[in-house]
């Protein structure tokens, strides 16, 4: 199965900036040290955000998560580096209730 409207799917530019690339998140500091060690970092955002929209938009869904906030779904995939390393990242995107468009909510390696 593919991600629902996967062609409307999106990344929030704070989810990139505050959240996966941020060395201070409480949570997202150590994806942040991850990432930026295989060359991701504020100037090539864009890069990282077509990476993520490539992966939901090509790879099926692994597994579909009901939450009072929507829909979400569980889609792996492998992503390219700045550095020209290729990784297996698992990502979550939610179809938050009464919405329609996929919007990206994190990421992690496998």
């Amino acid at each position: 199965m593919k991600l629902q409207n996967k062609e409307y799917a999106y990344v929030p530019l704070a989810k990139l900036l505050d959240y996966l690339l941020s060395g201070t998140h409480p949570v997202g500091k150590s994806k942040a040290k991850y990432l930026r060690s295989l060359g991701f970092n504020e100037t090539n955002l864009n890069f990282l955000k077509e990476g993520l929209l490539g992966i939901a938009r090509t790879e099926d869904v692994k597994e579909v998560i009901s939450s009072s906030h929507g829909v979400k779904y569980v889609i792996d995939g492998t992503l390219q580096t700045p550095i020209g390393v290729f990784i297996k990242l698992r990502t979550i995107w939610i179809i938050d209730k009464d919405m329609e468009r996929p919007r990206f909510i994190t990421a992690y390696p496998i």
